[in-house]
C-alpha cells in the first residue's frame, strides 16, 4: 500500500493520472494540491495551493512516491519568465519538499528534446528541471519525455488541434519517436513508476511511449 502526491492533477496528463491512481487499490491516498477544488473522493486529499502559497510545513508532503505532471506554454503563461516560474521553479520547489518529506520515488513529465544547453526556451527549461531534480537524489527517478501529447483538452488550442490532425494522418509513415504520445499512456507510465519503479534513473522516450501504446 502506498501514498502518492500528484502535481498537475487538472492538466491533460495529470487528469488521466488522477483517475488511474484513485482506481488503483494499491494506493491508500492521493495528495493532489490544486488551485481549484477537485471532485471529492474518499482517498483524495486536495489541498488548495499554488506557486505563491505552498505550505512548506504541511504534513501531506510525507508520501512514498510522487508524480509531476505540471506544464504550461509560454503563450499560456504570458511571458518567458512566467513560463519558467511554473515549469521549472514551481516544479522544483515541490520536488524539493517531497524529497525532504521522505519520498523515494519520483516520476517526472518532461519533453522530447529536453536539453539544458538548448538555445530554445522550452527544451532548455525542461532540461534544466531534469538536472535539478536529479541533484535531489531520489532513490528512484523516472523521466518521461513525450512528444506531441494527444488527448481531449478542456481548452481550445487551434494550432495544436491542426498539428494533432497532421500527426494522426502521417502516423503510418512516421518513426515511433515522432508519433503522438497519448496522454493516457504517459499517465499510465507515470503511475506505474511512482508506485513501484526500481531504484535508479529510468528514461522513457517518445519511442518507448509509442511502443507502450501499440
Amino acid at each position: 500500500m502506498t501514498k502518492i502526491l500528484l502535481a498537475g492533477a487538472t492538466g491533460l496528463v495529470g487528469g488521466n493520472a488522477l483517475k488511474l491512481l484513485l482506481a488503483d487499490e494499491r494506493v491508500t491516498q492521493v495528495v493532489a494540491p490544486t488551485r481549484r477544488p477537485l471532485a471529492a473522493h474518499p482517498r483524495l486529499l486536495n489541498p488548495i495551493a499554488d506557486s505563491t502559497s505552498l505550505p512548506l510545513d504541511a504534513a501531506w508532503w510525507a508520501v512514498d512516491g510522487a508524480i509531476c505532471a505540471l506544464g504550461t506554454t509560454r503563450a499560456q503563461a504570458g511571458s518567458a519568465a512566467a513560463f519558467r516560474a511554473i515549469d521549472h521553479d514551481f516544479a522544483l520547489a515541490m520536488a524539493t519538499q517531497l524529497r525532504k518529506g521522505g519520498a523515494t520515488r519520483f516520476a517526472l513529465t518532461s519533453s522530447v528534446g529536453a536539453n539544458a544547453q538548448s538555445r530554445l526556451l522550452y527544451p532548455r527549461t525542461k532540461g534544466e528541471l531534469e538536472d535539478a531534480i536529479r541533484a535531489l537524489d531520489f532513490e528512484s527517478l523516472t523521466i518521461i519525455r513525450p512528444g506531441f501529447l494527444g488527448g481531449h483538452r478542456g481548452e481550445v488550442r487551434p494550432m495544436e488541434r491542426i498539428m494533432g490532425m497532421i500527426l494522426r494522418i502521417a502516423a503510418p509513415i512516421l518513426p515511433a519517436s515522432a508519433r503522438i504520445s497519448p496522454a493516457s499512456t504517459v499517465a499510465r507510465l507515470l503511475v506505474k513508476s511512482a508506485i513501484g519503479a526500481e531504484p535508479g534513473e529510468h528514461l522513457v522516450t517518445s519511442a518507448d511511449i509509442a511502443r507502450a501504446t501499440a
